[in-house]
């Protein structure tokens, strides 16, 4: 039986945000070769360029919880929404946003476009 896509959004954050909190030069296994990631409004294209970004935040321990997720089919692929908590080192818990596009090649799934914002609100 074929997985709904709420189920394959649930695998792929998964597997996505482990990684992340454990080994982020992993992520270039997720990433497909002319991704596009906007990083708290900073643009990085290719996977490459994605993965030294990801690999230079200057932090040493990370830990996202995913709080709601939210998902839709598009004409290629998966458009997932992603709202959690993410604790940083010796940081306090900070609110984010994420949202991916993941297409399927074969019987795996690749980011195509990732943003990334932190919940933060100015004043």
């Amino acid at each position: 039986m074929a997985a709904t896509p709420e189920e394959l959004a649930r695998a792929f954050c998964s597997t996505y945000f482990t990684m992340f909190d454990t080994n982020r030069a992993g992520l270039a296994a997720l990433y497909a070769e002319q991704a596009l990631l906007t990083f708290e409004g900073s643009t990085h294209c290719g996977r490459d360029i994605i993965i030294a970004k990801l690999t230079s935040l200057p932090f040493q321990v990370v830990r996202h919880e995913v709080t709601t997720l939210d998902c839709q089919l598009t004409q290629t692929g998966l458009l997932i929404f992603v709202i959690g908590q993410l604790k940083a080192d010796q940081d306090q818990i900070m609110g984010f946003s994420q949202c991916f596009h993941i297409i399927q090649q074969g019987e795996s799934f690749y980011i195509t476009n990732d943003l990334f914002r932190l919940s933060l609100h100015h004043s």
